[in-house]
Order: structure tokens, then sequence, then C-alpha cells
């Protein structure tokens, strides 16, 4: 496990969002998530449209069925799931601004549900859904084991979760670890971040089934080549950037930096995405 070299709580993390708010939104749009490039042609949207497919289907689920989103960023999966599989969905997010910004969003029923909580103590009832998302979340966690096991108590026995996250390499090496997989932590605002591994142990020992584990790095890497163009523009050629570099409110400014790192780590195989598929037992 590679961990931030300062110490970071969930309070830096909403921070962290709620400070490039517009950044983010002006980078990537509502899906604050990688992309899925099935083809290689399709667009930044379908690309995000294609990972939120991906993740819907292995849950199995017919429309009405209850669903989690853990880490919902603007929302925007939690909508889609709502409205393409008609799935009664909950959101959950640390971010004010994340938080104001989804509850603004029309929505044609009364899902999804939106909450202002941390994963970590979520107050949700137990078994109380039927199947779980989570894109990207889990870096942001401090205690993963946490996070783990409140995946497994809120799912019903039988209910499947899938998650996606930001991982290391099984083995990386000090220099990768030292200017590239620290340094995206630190500026990120991740806690810590692990090897595929490390997550199915902690999964497992938290009383899931893993159903399947993929390594997606190759279709979501062209992300970042993208984000990297739309960091030089947003910066070095419109008025927001020169504004939002030089603003005393932006503490975390300093995640531009990252974006580049990022890219650099998938590049070099010091980062890898990952897809896992899991499942409550029955007994």
């Amino acid at each position: 496990m590679i961990e931030s070299s300062v110490p970071i709580d969930a309070v830096d993390v909403s921070g962290h969002y709620d400070d490039l708010d517009v950044f983010y939104r002006q980078l990537w749009g509502d899906h604050l998530h990688h992309g899925y490039w099935h083809k290689g042609d399709e667009t930044p949207l379908q690309a995000t449209e294609n990972l939120i497919h991906r993740i819907a289907l292995p849950l199995e689920l017919q429309p009405g069925a209850r669903v989690c989103d853990v880490g919902c960023g603007y929302g925007a999966t939690s909508r889609y799931l709502a409205e393409k599989y008609g799935f009664q969905m909950t959101g959950l997010t640390i971010s004010s601004t994340q938080y104001e910004y989804a509850i603004a969003q029309p929505r044609a029923t009364n899902s999804p549900t939106y909450l202002l909580r941390n994963w970590e103590s979520n107050q949700l009832a137990d078994g109380s859904f039927d199947g779980l998302v989570s894109i990207e979340c889990i870096a942001h966690v401090p205690h993963k084991d946490v996070y783990f096991e409140e995946v497994a108590r809120v799912l019903k026995p039988g209910g499947r979760a899938c998650i996606t996250a930001w991982l290391t390499a099984e083995r990386s090496s000090p220099t990768a670890q030292r200017w590239l997989l620290e340094p995206i932590c630190r500026e990120g605002r991740l806690p810590s971040m692990g090897a595929a591994s490390e997550y199915t142990q902690l999964a497992e020992a938290a009383g899931l089934r893993q159903v399947k584990y993929e390594d997606v790095t190759r279709q979501v890497r062209k992300t970042w080549a993208i984000c990297v163009w739309r960091v030089v523009k947003f910066c070095f050629f419109s008025r927001a950037g020169w504004r939002f570099i030089f603003s005393s409110k932006s503490r975390h400014a300093i995640f531009l930096l990252s974006v580049a790192r990022i890219w650099i780590a998938y590049a070099t195989g010091a980062m890898k995405y990952g897809i896992f598929e899991f499942e409550k037992p029955t007994q």
C-alpha cells in the first residue's frame, strides 16, 4: 500500500473537491471518472457512459432494484443508472459543493436520493441494498478495511458490488513510488492507494466473495492523454485558468501537476485501473 507522506482525512478530501469544483467540471464534465474505450474512437462522453454500463451489468438487477453509489460525486452516475436501468439510486458524497450540485439537477422520478455523508460512518441500514457501485472512491478512504466492511454490511445476502479503483502495480519501483505514486496520493488527497491483491484480501476479510477482477488499464488510460491536453488549454489559454492558478483560494491547485504524473504512471505501468466484482454470500 502506497501512503501519502502527509496525513489526509475526510475534511481534506471534501475540501479538495470543493476547491477544485470549477476546474473538475471544465476538465471532464459531471462524470468525474475515467472513460472506457471499447473501440478507441468513442467521444469522452461515450467512453464515460461505457464505464457505467460496464459496472452496472454485473449487478444482474432488474428495474426497481435498490442500488447504492458510494462516492457519487456530482451524481451523474446515479442519475444515469436511474434513467437507463430504472434503479432506485442512493448516492453518497462528502463534498458539500458536489452535493448541492447533485440535488439541484432535474430528476424524472424520486430517484436518485443524495446524502452528504462519509462512507465510513454512513448510517445506512444493514442489508438495505440489492447492489452497490463505487467508481474510483476507495483511494480517498483512509480506512480501507472499513470501506469493505460497510459494503458488506449494507448489501443484502446475494447482493453484488462492482467497484472500480485506481491501483498501484503489484511491485512498484522505488523511483515510481518517490516521483509518481506518493506525490499522486499527496496531491490528489488520497490517503493511500493499494494493489489489486491488497483490495481483494480486504474485501474477503470483510466477508465478500470476489466474483471477478479485470485489469482495464489499456481501455481507460486514454482518459489522461485527453486530460493533459485539456489542462494545458485551461491553464494557459483561458482567463479562468489563470485566475484559478493564481487565486489564493486555490489551495489544491497543485493537483494540476498530478494530471501529468497520472498520465506517466499509466504509461509506465506504475499505476493500474481495475474493476472488482464482489458478492455477499447468502450464508
